[in-house]
């Protein structure tokens, strides 16, 4: 546990104060999950260079990408990052991608 934490945590919309968290959950509260349609993805090595792009971009956890349905699922720190940066990483690599949720 964190000790001693005092103060405000946010969660889920419900304003918790005083509560105490361990390490894991102070983290999932820094995550968050953006969907990306990548329509340029032709064969099956193009997914490798997207995972690669949307990786290096700081504050992205992972990256799963299905080719079938040329979509990208990127889990991200939203105090480092922002969807539309994601965005541009894979589209700086020819890969323009659309986010969807």
């Amino acid at each position: 546990m964190i000790a001693g934490l005092a103060g405000l945590a946010i969660m889920g919309g419900m304003a918790l104060a005083g509560a105490q968290f361990s390490q894991t959950e102070v983290a999932e509260v820094q995550q968050a999950t953006a969907r990306f349609s990548v329509d340029n993805m032709t064969c099956a090595t193009c997914p490798i260079s997207v995972k690669k792009a949307m990786l290096r971009v700081d504050g992205v956890k992972s990256v799963e990408i299905d080719f079938g349905t040329k979509t990208a699922e990127v889990v991200y720190d939203p105090a480092i990052t922002s969807p539309e940066t994601i965005a541009a990483a894979s589209a700086g690599v020819g890969y323009p991608a659309v986010q969807t949720s």
